[in-house]
C-alpha cells in the first residue's frame, strides 16, 4: 500500500512496554482495542474507565478441543498438531486442552503423538521448518515452569519437554502431556507455548463441563462425524469462537464472523460487522414534520391526547406498518 492511500498520521506506531505507555496513550484515545493478556486487560480496563470511554479486549485462553467418538480421529490429531503448536502456540487462540472420549483416547493420543514427532524445528524465514522459537525469555520461563511443576505433580510427558539450546536460546520442543491435576499451574493458567494436555471423558455433557470449567472463553474445537450434534453442543461451549471439525482457522478466515471472548477472555469483538461498529458511536437526531409531538396552540391537551390515539390506530390499519 502507497503511503498516500491513508491520510496523514491515521496509523501511528509506538514502541515500548505496556505499563508505561498505557497511561499516556489512553489520555489521547476515545476508544481502546487491546490484545494481550488478561492482567494488562484489567489494568487497562481501570484506566478506561477513569476516561469514561469505550474499549474492547482480546485476552488470555486456556482454549479446549473435544474429541468425541465418532469424530476422524486421524484428521482431528493431524490438525491438532497445527492448533496447538503453530507459532510455538503462542496464538491467543491456541488449544491448551485436549478432552477425548475414552473409547477412543489411546487411537486418538497415539496417532497425535507421532504426528507431532514430525515437526522440523528450526530457525528460518523459509517453509523448511514447522515450529520456531519462542518470543522471550519470559515465555520460555513459564513453559519449563508449567512443564516442571506438571511432572513435580505426577504428570507424564508423551513426548517433548525439553529446551533446544542447540537451535536457539528461545526454543522449547512441542509437548504433550497426560495425568495433568487441579493441583498443577498447567491445568488452569495459560501457558502461551508449545504445549498441550490430554484428558478423557465418559459422556458429552462430561466434556462439554470439562471444557467451561475454566476461566477463560476464548476459543474451542469440537471433533465429531455427525455435523448437527457438533452445533449443538458447540452452542453450549462458552468461547468466542466454536470451531467444529478444523481448527481456529474456521472462524479466523471468515471475514464476516467477530472474534471475541467470554469470561476473562476479554470484552467486545473485534472483525465483522460487530469489529467494525464498535469504533463508532451512535447519534438520534429528529426533524419535526406536521404535527408537534407537543400540544399544538389553540388545542388542550385532552383533545390532543385524543387526536393522537385516532392516528395510531389508523396507521395501524395501513399494511407494512404494523
Amino acid at each position: 500500500m502507497r503511503p498516500d492511500c491513508l491520510p496523514a498520521d491515521l496509523c501511528q506506531i509506538v514502541t515500548g512496554r505496556g505499563p508505561e505507555l498505557a497511561g499516556p496513550l489512553i489520555d489521547q484515545v476515545d476508544y481502546l482495542a487491546f490484545t494481550g493478556s488478561t492482567a494488562t486487560g484489567r489494568l487497562l480496563a481501570s484506566q478506561v474507565g477513569e476516561h469514561l470511554i469505550g474499549c474492547s479486549m482480546e485476552l488470555g485462553g486456556k482454549n479446549a478441543m473435544i474429541v468425541l467418538p465418532d469424530a476422524d480421529l486421524a484428521r482431528a490429531a493431524r490438525v491438532a498438531v497445527w492448533d496447538c503448536f503453530a507459532s510455538a502456540g503462542q496464538v491467543c487462540v491456541s488449544i491448551e486442552r485436549i478432552y477425548v472420549h475414552e473409547s477412543v483416547r489411546d487411537e486418538f493420543t497415539r496417532t497425535f503423538v507421532e504426528e507431532t514427532g514430525q515437526i522440523r524445528m528450526g530457525a528460518s524465514l523459509d517453509y523448511q521448518f514447522d515450529l520456531g522459537t519462542l518470543i522471550s525469555q519470559g515465555q520460555l520461563d513459564k513453559a519449563i515452569l508449567h512443564v516442571g511443576d506438571a511432572v513435580e505433580r505426577g504428570a507424564t510427558i508423551l513426548t517433548g519437554g525439553n529446551t533446544r539450546p542447540d537451535l536457539g536460546p528461545l526454543f522449547f520442543e512441542p509437548t504433550i502431556l497426560t495425568d495433568v491435576t487441579e493441583s498443577m499451574l498447567l491445568y488452569e493458567e495459560e501457558t502461551f507455548g508449545p504445549v498441550v494436555s490430554i484428558y478423557s471423558f465418559t459422556s458429552t455433557d462430561e466434556a462439554v463441563e470439562l471444557a467451561n470449567a475454566s476461566p477463560y472463553g476464548l476459543s474451542a474445537s469440537l471433533w465429531t462425524g455427525d455435523t448437527g450434534a457438533g452445533l449443538r453442543i458447540a452452542s453450549r461451549l462458552e468461547a468466542g469462537s466454536v470451531n467444529v471439525n478444523d481448527s481456529h482457522r474456521a472462524t479466523w478466515g471468515s471475514a464476516d464472523l467477530s472474534q471475541g471472548g467470554y469470561k476473562a477472555s476479554g470484552l467486545g469483538r473485534r472483525h465483522g460487522a460487530a469489529g467494525i461498529m464498535k469504533f463508532t458511536e451512535n447519534r438520534s437526531i429528529a426533524v419535526q414534520r406536521l404535527l408537534p409531538i407537543g400540544t399544538p396552540r389553540g388545542m388542550t391537551e385532552e383533545r390532543f391526547h385524543r387526536l393522537l390515539r385516532f392516528l395510531l390506530k389508523l396507521l395501524r390499519r395501513i399494511p407494512g406498518l404494523r
